[in-house]
């Protein structure tokens, strides 16, 4: 009985059985997530193998090739010259259809049971990435069956993003969000290194089991997000986090320079209001158009766009670049590249825990998007003269470039999802989520898009667009770093220092 209890022993149990209940539920969505984008990551290492100059294969005995083709053992329809374009039309159907279905996702998000939603949409990303792979063994040779797959594939896998940024954000309060959401979106790069180390193992001989193996595993992760996903503390009476504001700060004027840009005060992880049993109003959900007026949505989602573009282009065509111009196989080459995605772990990591120090979001992107010009520039030029540069540089590369990205995914869109406009209404958490990854995937099917058109004409060229595209997306922030510069002035001044998180 709880009353047979001393109120510190009563509390410790508590405290207890409720960060059980979180860890578990950071790890689950953290798997959750890491099999989505495992999933997506096969596509680029295998591009290799699609097409590849087979002059110095041996010819088997019946073989109908012509005697002077150089890409008999390349898979139609990827053998013609124009393999960069087709290759990069099948990234673009999946990156498109992501991009469309998401902002219709969100919307689906908060009206459904995340359970079954994410469920169901690892099942079906599961199955069309196994079919993709299928294509292999059932001998499949044209480019429409191809970019079918990558467009369903694309659809389904829009119900991963929102459904697990709400759940965690209906488990966790805002204090310490950035470097908590900075350590579980490492899952990014996660699933990106085990697609790359799954998909290495066949891509010389059976390519199509590197799409069956992260398909099957992903579907079977659907099964357990059934089986165990717990979509609010309070369904198994756990305490609710604060997701706004104490009375004290909410009378203080959300555009006051001496507050957060985003018009609220970041509170402890750890506090949390034990949920009433008596029944309430259920809060209504946001609209779009409201989702777009809530303060920064729109800066950090263009920003986004950019960041993302970026990041997309280096997740669909590092390993064939550098099969290209290192000339390295094309397991080494796929293997070499998670380094990047291994940068991208350290990078989400740093940017969340330093903007939870500084309470400057747009700052720290701002920063390391400054930072990440001139590395793309130095990779390009100097990256591949040994393996020792390339190494480090690939890490660096990594961190500059997706720590913004992983901040405005999470944490940010966290912050802007329970903002204090809204008034506790935390319905809109997949709504603003949605809007944000949507817009950023805009640009996440426009990089490699341009990548597949420029590259024939260098990639030096494509490393030129990438460094524009960073440099547009630091300067969308300019206003919010501007707003950061005078909340912390604000804050020296009244000799108070920075806010803790």
């Amino acid at each position: 009985m709880r009353s047979s209890l001393a109120p510190g022993i009563w509390f410790l149990r508590a405290f207890s059985r409720d960060s059980w209940y979180r860890g578990f539920i950071l790890l689950l969505t953290f798997l959750i997530y890491t099999c989505y984008h495992m999933s997506r990551k096969p596509i680029s290492i295998v591009k290799s193998r699609l097409h590849q100059n087979c002059s110095e294969l041996i010819r088997p005995l019946n073989d109908t090739h012509n005697p002077n083709d150089t890409t008999w053992c390349s898979w139609a329809p990827f053998d013609q010259d124009n393999y960069k374009e087709l290759l990069g039309a099948v990234d673009n159907a999946f990156l498109v259809a992501y991009a469309i279905g998401m902002f219709i996702s969100g919307i689906f998000g908060e009206r459904l049971p995340l359970r079954y939603y994410l469920s169901a949409g690892m099942l079906l990303s599961g199955l069309f990435t196994s079919l993709f792979g299928l294509g292999y063994f059932w001998d499949i040779h044209v480019l429409w069956y191809f970019v079918l797959m990558q467009i369903f594939n694309g659809l389904v896998q829009t119900t991963g993003w929102p459904s697990v940024v709400t759940c965690v954000g209906n488990w966790f309060g805002k204090g310490k969000r950035g470097f908590i959401m900075g350590i579980w979106n490492s899952h990014t790069s996660v699933g990106n290194i085990l697609g790359s180390l799954i998909a290495g193992i066949w891509v010389s001989d059976h390519w199509g089991l590197s799409f069956v193996v992260p398909g099957v595993i992903t579907a079977v992760m659907g099964i357990i997000t059934f089986l165990f996903l717990i979509e609010y503390p309070e369904d198994v009476d756990c305490a609710s986090p604060q997701h706004h504001d104490g009375p004290e700060e909410n009378q203080n004027n959300p555009e006051d320079p001496g507050h957060s840009p985003y018009g609220h005060q970041e509170s402890s992880l750890e506090t949390a209001t034990k949920c009433s049993k008596e029944p309430s109003a259920q809060p209504v959900a946001i609209s779009f158009f409201g989702a777009l007026l809530i303060p920064g949505v729109i800066e950090f989602s263009l920003c986004l766009l950019f960041a993302k573009l970026v990041s997309y282009t280096f997740l669909y065509w590092l390993p064939l670049y550098i099969f290209n111009v290192a000339h390295f196989s094309a397991k080494d080459a796929g293997d070499l590249s998670t380094l990047f995605d291994v940068g991208g772990i350290i990078g989400g990591i740093l940017a969340g825990l330093i903007s939870d120090y500084t309470n400057g979001r747009a700052t720290t992107c701002c920063i390391m998007l400054i930072l990440a010009a001139p590395m793309l520039f130095l990779y390009n030029r100097f990256g591949q003269n040994g393996i020792g540069s390339s190494i480090v540089m690939l890490i660096i590369c990594g961190a500059l470039v997706n720590g913004p990205y992983s901040l405005i995914t999470t944490a940010v869109s966290a912050d802007l999802g329970t903002h204090k406009s809204l008034k506790g209404n935390a319905k809109a958490l997949s709504t603003v989520t949605a809007i944000i990854d949507g817009t950023g995937s805009i640009g996440a099917a426009l990089g490699p898009l341009l990548a597949g058109l420029i590259s024939p004409t260098g990639w030096n060229n494509v490393f030129y667009m990438l460094i524009s595209a960073d440099v547009l997306a630091c300067l969308l922030l300019c206003r919010l770093v501007y707003k950061e510069i005078l909340a912390w002035k604000s804050s020296l001044s009244k000799g108070t220092g920075y806010k803790e998180m």
